[in-house]
């Protein structure tokens, strides 16, 4: 049934002023519906599991298949796929994600999260379901465009969905709201990968695993959990506020947080928005560089001495399984790091600020890109994976804090929206960043360096791009008085979003208790993610 805005018209169960909370609503209650999506969504980073066995669905391929291209791999039925040719989905959904949350990120401010959240539900399942299938049928094509693009509009709008509602649900504690959402995005592969391991092996045949059923499985289990989230939000009255807190005494303790509101068509004109643009961009590189090479450098650069004894009395299979166990120990705790990096940095911000944030990540990140090299030399793995889990830690920090250095620097008003922009960064970042490093690996292999060398120099090019990063930090200051909205402005883009509440309607509004709900809420994500923990530690444990 149809509800009333605020200006007597009838409104839809989808529309943003059907979800404006009233009274009995609790703040808390919209981090789980945060959670519900991104933990979702955050499996992108677990479709590594995927490739090995999408490449050997074909168990008699034809003599014709050899030296085939990826063009001839999008439609050919009689050849296995090439790994290579299948992780370009990975960049394909990553770029999309940007693309989109750039997009629709202006929309979404005035559409809300109920129905942004289930738009990105029925891309993200559902594109997830429609490249299984592609898999089932063997056309590449159809798993590009359902995984890759549609999956990728999901992923930029349920990226950014959650933002702008908990940014003004939170405006006392801006980086711990969004780090709780965005560590969900950090840890849903801690979820996802196990499960679709489990799934492929259950659904195993005739000596392939059974990655079309996982991936139409995982498809719908993330389409109901993401409606769940969707159907959950709701958003703050005009106005509203923590007891206790106000806004004009916040932007008087920090210099750097303002009051007022950047529009969107105006925020491109500013040089804070392209320095904090660089500022991500720069962060994300240097850590997707080591994301997508810790595995094989560890492996490369310490080799045996991973192993007890230096893998004294074990044959060479036995010696080369156990350090692809111990590399696979690694790749669990990047998971874990990630991901509680997250909550982590952007709960510190709260306290040091978001610039002061970032120039810990930068300089930090410079020292201890510098020392990885002088670890592998060493020979001592233990401080070598410490650090690589601290960097990681700044890398997921990167992403849940700059939410609220936008906040800070351009007002809440159209958060998500400026925050859809700044994202294609990361698209940037996604592509700059593993082809940097693949690329500079690849010379110096060819010109005859050794393997345990090879990622000296990448090290240190990423400690040079982290101060590059450390200087546009430096440059950011308060933005004039010239790119804010005027009160006039200000009024003409909230009645947009059909919401004139505000007064006592805000100040009465979601003051309700906790309660039984939820507990039940918090427990239902809680509980997934903490099992994703247990696996990851699990499998970090073979490092030591």
């Amino acid at each position: 049934m149809a509800t009333m805005a605020t200006d007597g018209a009838p409104s839809s169960f989808m529309s943003r002023e059907s979800i404006i909370a009233g009274p009995g609503y609790n703040r808390w209650l919209v981090v789980p519906a945060a959670l519900c999506i991104h933990l979702c969504i955050g499996m992108a980073y677990g479709f590594s599991v995927f490739w090995l066995p999408m490449s050997k669905l074909i168990e008699h391929p034809a003599a014709s298949c050899t030296g085939m291209g990826f063009i001839g791999m999008l439609t050919t039925t009689q050849c296995n796929w090439s790994v290579p040719a299948e992780t370009h989905v990975f960049e394909t959904f990553i770029a999309i994600l940007g693309i989109s949350a750039a997009i629709w990120g202006g929309w979404l401010e005035h559409a809300g999260p109920r129905k942004a959240g289930f738009i990105a539900a029925l891309c993200w399942g559902g594109g997830m379901a429609l490249g299984g299938l592609g898999v089932m049928w063997h056309q590449l094509w159809l798993f590009y465009l359902g995984t890759g693009v549609i999956g990728g509009v999901g992923q930029g709008l349920g990226y950014i969905t959650p933002v702008s509602t908990l940014i003004k649900w939170f405006p006392d504690r801006r980086g711990m709201a969004t780090g709780f959402a965005i560590m969900g995005y950090g840890g849903g592969a801690m979820i996802g990968a196990p499960l679709a391991v489990w799934l492929m092996k259950d659904f195993a045949a005739g000596g392939t695993q059974g990655v079309w059923e996982s991936m139409v499985i995982l498809g719908l289990i993330y389409f109901v959990v993401m409606a769940i989230g969707a159907f959950s939000f709701r958003v703050a009255p005009t106005g509203w506020r923590p007891e206790g807190w106000s806004e004009a005494d916040a932007a008087k303790a920090n210099a750097m947080i303002t009051s007022r509101h950047v529009h969107l068509d105006k925020v491109l004109g500013t040089p804070q928005f392209w320095l904090i643009w660089l500022v991500l961009c720069l962060n994300v590189t240097a850590g997707i560089g080591v994301i997508s090479m810790a595995s094989p450098m560890l492996q490369d650069v310490f080799g045996a001495h991973l192993l007890g004894n230096g893998g004294a009395g074990m044959s060479p299979d036995a010696q080369k399984a156990a350090i692809v166990a111990a590399a696979a120990g690694l790749v669990g705790l990047i998971s874990l790091f990630n991901s509680l990096g997250r909550l982590f940095w952007a709960s510190l911000s709260d306290k040091i600020g978001r610039k002061t944030t970032y120039y810990c990540f930068f300089v930090l990140g410079i020292v201890l890109y510098v020392l990885l090299p002088t670890w592998g030399h060493m020979g001592v793995a233990s401080l070598f994976v410490l650090s690589i889990c601290i960097i990681l830690t700044m890398y997921g920090g990167g992403f849940s804090t700059v939410p609220a250095y936008l906040a800070d620097i351009f007002g809440t008003q159209m958060v998500g929206a400026i925050h859809g922009r700044l994202i294609t960064a990361w698209s940037a970042a996604g592509i700059i960043g593993p082809m940097l490093i693949a690329g500079v690996r690849q010379y110096q292999l060819d010109h005859g360096v050794a393997h345990n060398l090879v990622y000296d120099r990448t090290l240190y090019i990423m400690a040079g791009l982290l101060f590059l990063g450390l200087i546009c930090n430096a440059l950011v200051k308060p933005v004039h008085d010239k790119h804010f909205m005027d009160e006039e402005e200000l009024g003409r883009e909230r009645a947009l979003q059909h919401d004139k509440t505000g007064g006592a309607a805000a100040a009465t509004a979601a003051r309700g208790s906790f309660g039984t709900t939820g507990v039940i809420f918090w427990l239902a994500v809680g509980i997934p993610f903490l099992i994703g923990v247990w696996i990851a530690l699990a499998k970090g444990a073979a490092l030591f």
